[in-house]
């Protein structure tokens, strides 16, 4: 399946601001132009995920948009999702295509150059390349990544690179420079008080 998005906006209903639900924060970005949604609740039960993920297939679908779920394969096929998003703790993207078969997507979370490299040459459609810069969630995979680093990931791999970290508004132009095809947002949008402004203000990775 092609990859016919560039900002790709990764779930987290703790984030939400006020007077926004999950549900109303994703619909909310799809109006400003979001095409791809990865499901990512880590702390919800496998019934309450899988109800989650039939809802926003069903809100994603009637905005053209994709919807991916992370790391769990099994809820991906269940809500007939376009695609999971595997991490480094998930399976093999070789079983993971295996049992998704060739027309959903597999993106792969990526900290290293290495890793990077792995995931294209396994078969991953994209990867996402974190952290940039720094940001609370990523503290745990350690210092941010940096410009630099992101520009050696974009051109050592041939498939597209999402950076994923920090990103602002007033850094997409750095990040596009760097050679991403793609910005991964989680805060930028969901703590946004108008998280359709918000996604409009990431022009460049518009349609």
């Amino acid at each position: 399946m092609r990859i016919d998005f560039s900002l790709y906006l990764i779930t987290d209903r703790h984030q939400c601001a006020a007077g926004f639900t999950l549900h109303s924060a994703v619909e909310a970005a799809l109006r400003g132009g979001v095409r791809a949604v990865q499901l990512r609740e880590k702390d919800l039960t496998p019934k309450e995920l899988l109800l989650l993920a039939r809802q926003l297939r069903t809100l994603t679908a009637r905005y053209w948009a994709k919807l991916l779920v992370n790391d769990r394969v099994d809820i991906a096929l269940a809500a007939d999702a376009d695609g999971v998003h595997l991490t480094e703790q998930s399976m093999d993207v070789t079983t993971a295509r295996g049992l998704l078969g060739t027309t959903k997507l597999i993106g792969v979370s990526t900290h290293s150059l290495p890793r990077a490299l792995r995931a294209a040459q396994d078969g991953a459609d994209f990867i996402t390349f974190s952290p940039v810069f720094h940001t609370p969630s990523k503290a745990a995979y350690g210092q941010p990544q940096g410009i630099e680093r992101l520009r050696e990931v974009c051109t050592a791999v041939t498939i597209p690179v999402f950076a994923l970290g920090g990103i602002s508004a007033r850094k997409q132009t750095e990040v596009q420079q760097a050679g991403a095809a793609g910005i991964a947002l989680i805060s930028a949008i969901f703590a946004a008080a108008d998280p359709a402004a918000a996604t409009k203000g990431f022009d460049l990775f518009l349609p």
